[in-house]
């Protein structure tokens, strides 16, 4: 049973890469449709608030906390809304609906290199120079972004013919679902939809960061994501109303649209949830490596459902993808083990190394320049 506790968080950061990969695909085609970015961004967090306020009230009651969270776990909150949901969530729909589905997945994949290097610039992820545990990490996140990379960029021949497949499966075009979403914008059009994207990827790699502290001042993941989704969405109902002139841009007209805005509320209050609980089991580096899978995900849904064409370039991008994520998660997993049993046995070999050198300085006229060893 004790095995399986260890699974669960990726397991959880596995269902929820499918909850995004059908996100991209109606979320792209409510743009497409006619949707405002800003409004979908509006409406997607008042009914992930919606969602959430409920399950906030029952889990205040059963664990005897109060749903206020004090001026300083608020302005904590209310920064990391700001940037993280607010910030991320508009740059991302606007980069989406002015670049392409492609030019998304293989931006958002950056995000777990962002997030490394933001991880050890604020000391919550260390790199040790005789460390195993440190180069998987390492490899493993380059092997990650670039699988990912050559899924988007690179074609290679064709392995799979779409117009073969059986027509029922166009059930998505009837929704309007994939009109458009292969379509590359031209110009400036398509260069600031990739800025936008790039700095939605670099907000969300805040955000991710960002829990780690809301996580030791508020450890109940339900009120604190419930508190962020409502402030993210007064937050970008004013950006919408400061942007968008006209009224009729609330307006949803078409059940697609609607549809979208639903699914989105409530993928998005329990993807609140499912990494605020993964962050604070695993951190944020484990969390955002799961996000390249989403692009696999996307991919073949799309070659299946979708009648886009599947190349061999996207396959050896995906097997690339997994197994960096492979080599990423036994780095972590030996982090953990480490942390559980007490001691680090990389660390005391470090230290033993250490102590045999500075016990036996130059008896053999060695230099000063051998005598090192990086303190712990």
């Amino acid at each position: 049973m004790g095995r399986f506790e260890d699974y669960k968080p990726a397991l959880a950061m596995l269902g929820l890469q499918c909850i995004y990969s059908a996100l991209a695909i109606f979320s792209r085609a409510a743009l497409v449709h006619g949707m405002s970015p800003r409004v979908f961004v509006v409406y997607r967090n008042a009914i992930s608030t919606i969602a959430m306020a409920p399950a906030a009230f029952i889990s205040a009651r059963k664990s005897g906390r109060s749903l206020s969270i004090g001026f300083r776990g608020l302005s904590l909150i209310f920064v990391t809304s700001l940037i993280g949901v607010t910030g991320n969530q508009n740059a991302y729909f606007e980069g989406l609906y002015l670049s392409s589905s492609s030019a998304a997945s293989a931006i958002v994949n950056l995000i777990p290199a962002i997030t490394f290097v933001m991880a050890l610039t604020v000391g919550l992820e260390k790199l040790k120079s005789r460390s195993w545990r440190s180069v998987a990490k390492v490899l493993g996140t380059v092997v990650c972004v670039t699988g990912a990379a050559a899924m988007a960029l690179i074609k290679g021949p064709k392995l799979l013919n779409t117009d073969m497949l059986p027509k029922s499966l166009g059930v998505f075009e009837m929704l309007g679902v994939g009109v458009g979403v292969g379509n590359r914008a031209e110009g400036d059009t398509w260069l600031i939809g990739c800025v936008l994207l790039f700095v939605g990827s670099c907000f969300w790699s805040f955000w991710i960061i960002m829990l780690v502290p809301i996580s030791r001042h508020c450890p109940d993941h339900i009120i604190s994501s419930t508190w962020m989704l409502f402030l993210a969405m007064f937050q970008a109902a004013i950006f919408t109303l400061l942007v968008d002139d006209s009224s009729k841009v609330w307006n949803l007209p078409s059940p697609l649209e609607f549809g979208s805005c639903l699914y989105a509320g409530i993928s998005s209050a329990l993807s609140f949830l499912v990494q605020a609980w993964c962050v604070s089991r695993r951190g944020p580096l484990f969390t955002s490596l799961f996000n390249p899978l989403c692009t696999v995900i996307t991919t073949f849904i799309s070659s299946l459902f979708l009648h886009e064409e599947l190349y061999s370039g996207s396959v050896i991008g995906a097997i690339a993808v997994i197994i960096g994520l492979y080599i990423v998660l036994w780095g972590k997993a030996k982090d953990v083990e480490g942390i559980e049993g007490g001691i680090d046995i990389e660390d005391e070999i470090e230290k033993n190394e250490c102590k045999n050198d500075l016990e036996q300085p130059l008896l053999f006229g060695e230099s000063d320049d051998t005598i090192k060893c990086d303190k712990v």
